[in-house]
């Protein structure tokens, strides 16, 4: 190898020590790609950053970042999704299984309305886990619904990882919406089926509401509640998936056009305040900045890596592997999947995945149809032990008497049945790209 090419290596093991060592991410990213940069263009590397952080910030698409998290955390801030879980649960709870089957409902309406694992798994864990668990549902099976659902919102749009990957590969974001939107309906059927199945062959594990108890809420009650609890967010995820997907606006005015209903629903519901709309903006500012400060700090990286040659290395790499393009993305499918063991999707996204693209150009990989499954298995970085962000969050509100070893073992039939769904997308292409051609995009 030559000079620059150890250098890459270098960069990117001092990355990773760093992170071994509990150096935050960010920091890691810019420390290695600037001193690696540096000695191998000189000051060369500082006249170049300004421009690539200067493009970052005037990134109209990532504007919809902030406005999709502020009408996320807008609406569970307003306790809307506990209405809304609480209302599904009484209508889903007469089978086994049901209040799992209801999880899941909810966090798809959860996933399509607010895309933040960690606000999704601890509302609905702390609403639902002590009563799951009074009702004589498995530890394990419990908590891995929960982590299961509050995931499905980084593969159901709007989603932050979707926006991000839009600007990683090239594509529109609408069009990776679009894309997104059948796969991850059909991640959801999947876990509908195995609590099914379960309910059918391991009743116990997963027993149905006693009738005295759902019969203390009458038929009439219950739609009333549905029409009050679940049609609002409904239709504000319908109004702003459906502007974006029948091109009536870009992302970032549907985004606003969310934020707006978000508050919209809060009024309605009575419970804006000044100090609901102080707490939604501190968050807002708090998730946004995190997201923002991280891509900031991986242009360094990502500079010194292609301008030393990382990506010829990539390519010599793939050449000598078998099997051609479709061998390229299961290898690229192996990385990921290892690389979420231990790093956040962000990291995954803006360190590996950039590496990895123009090797699929060359080949005139699908963009879109690779996008999503990356985002698919992205999605697994949240629940694959030892750091999967869902796990440690619901770790965080679990009740006394479930211990770590429930979590994780309740999370990895759902690891399993996302590795299905990936296998399902890799074997039927059209399942992503269907909605995009019908649309014309």
């Amino acid at each position: 190898m030559i000079g620059n090419e150890w250098i890459v290596l270098g960069m990117i093991s001092g990355f990773l020590f760093m992170m071994i060592v509990g150096i935050p991410v960010a920091i890691s990213l810019a420390v290695s790609g600037f001193i690696a940069g540096y000695i191998g263009f000189g000051p060369m590397l500082f006249n170049l950053m300004p421009a690539r952080l200067f493009g970052v910030v005037t990134n109209y698409t990532l504007l919809a970042i902030p406005l999709f998290v502020f009408m996320g955390v807008m609406l569970e801030k307003s306790r809307v999704a506990e209405d809304m879980l609480e209302t599904i649960g009484k209508a889903m709870g007469g089978l086994n299984g049901g209040m799992g089957l209801a999880i899941i409902l909810v966090g798809v309406l959860m996933g399509a309305s607010t895309g933040i694992v960690g606000a999704t798994v601890v509302t609905v864990g702390l609403l639902t886990l002590p009563v799951l668990m009074r009702r004589g549902y498995h530890p394990s099976v419990a908590c891995g619904t929960i982590c299961a659902s509050g995931t499905l919102g980084q593969i159901i749009p709007p989603s932050l990882v979707l926006i991000l990957l839009s600007d990683i590969v090239g594509e529109s974001v609408g069009t990776l919406f679009a894309a997104a939107f059948i796969p991850g309906l059909v991640l959801a059927v999947i876990y509908i089926l195995y609590l099914l199945l379960l309910g059918v062959f391991k009743p116990e594990l997963v027993p149905a509401i006693p009738a005295e108890e759902r019969a203390l809420t009458s038929k009439t009650q219950l739609f009333k509640d549905l029409l009050r609890n679940v049609c609002p967010p409904l239709l504000l995820v319908v109004a702003v998936l459906g502007s974006i997907v029948g091109g009536v606006a870009a992302p970032t005015e549907a985004a606003s056009m969310g934020a707006l209903g978000a508050i919209l629903i809060s009024v309605v519901v009575r419970r804006l305040n000044w100090k609901l709309l102080k707490e939604t903006l501190h968050g807002t500012l708090t998730i946004s900045a995190m997201v923002f400060f991280i891509l900031l700090c991986a242009q360094p990286f990502s500079l010194a890596f292609r301008g030393l040659g990382g990506e010829q290395m990539v390519h010599g790499l793939f050449e000598m592997l078998p099997g051609g393009e479709f061998g390229a993305i299961l290898f690229l499918m192996a990385v990921l999947f290892v690389l979420g063991f231990f790093l956040e999707w962000i990291e995954i996204s803006y360190i590996a995945l950039p590496m990895f693209l123009p090797v699929f150009s060359s080949y005139g990989t699908d963009m879109v149809w690779l996008a999503i499954l990356v985002a698919m298995n992205l999605q697994m970085s949240f629940l694959t032990p030892p750091f999967g962000w869902a796990l440690f969050f619901l770790k965080g509100v679990v009740p006394p008497g479930i211990s770590t070893k429930d979590i994780y073992l309740g999370a990895l039939p759902f690891v399993a049945l996302q590795l299905c769904a990936l296998v399902i997308l890799f074997n039927f292409p059209g399942l992503v790209t269907w909605l995009p051609d019908a649309i014309g995009w």
